[in-house]
């Protein structure tokens, strides 16, 4: 399994919203940069997804996992750009802030950190046991929607 840091500003899309679609998730359109696209690109189902609120509050709120591969963005009629499926999994307990992530010295060299502007990002399976442990989930206890 691999892990992912996915961005979404709360007043376009929001964590309430992720939670209220359920099983069936959402597509996680409307990226329009290489990188994370490729990203995308690379993920599998059951990979797990931090959701993190940029812009207004500036942390990781909840985890998703990856419910649908990537396959052509719907909002858009240009072939280059496509997306993944989503579907929240748990709350995070205590949200993780960017503040307490630039503080802790094991996560220094996270993309949160190192690559901020990424809408879409890996995670190190060592940063997802860290940020899981200040957000005071088990990350054992995910279970798959």
């Amino acid at each position: 399994m691999n892990y992912w840091l996915m961005k979404s500003e709360p007043d376009a899309w929001s964590w309430e919203q992720q939670k209220a679609k359920g099983k069936a998730g959402e597509e996680w359109s409307g990226i329009r940069n290489y990188t994370a696209r490729n990203f995308m690109r690379d993920m599998k189902l059951g990979d797990q997804v931090f959701f993190y609120h940029s812009n207004k509050g500036l942390e990781v709120v909840g985890i998703c996992e990856v419910s649908a591969l990537s396959a052509p963005d719907s909002t858009t009629d240009e072939p280059r750009w496509d997306c993944v499926h989503i579907r929240a999994l748990a709350d995070m307990p205590k949200p993780v802030t960017l503040k307490d992530v630039k503080a802790n010295p094991k996560l220094a060299e996270m993309s949160l950190v190192k690559s901020f502007r990424l809408s879409v990002q890996p995670v190190l399976a060592s940063e997802w046991k860290e940020v899981c442990r200040m957000g005071g989930i088990d990350p054992k206890t995910l279970k798959p929607a």
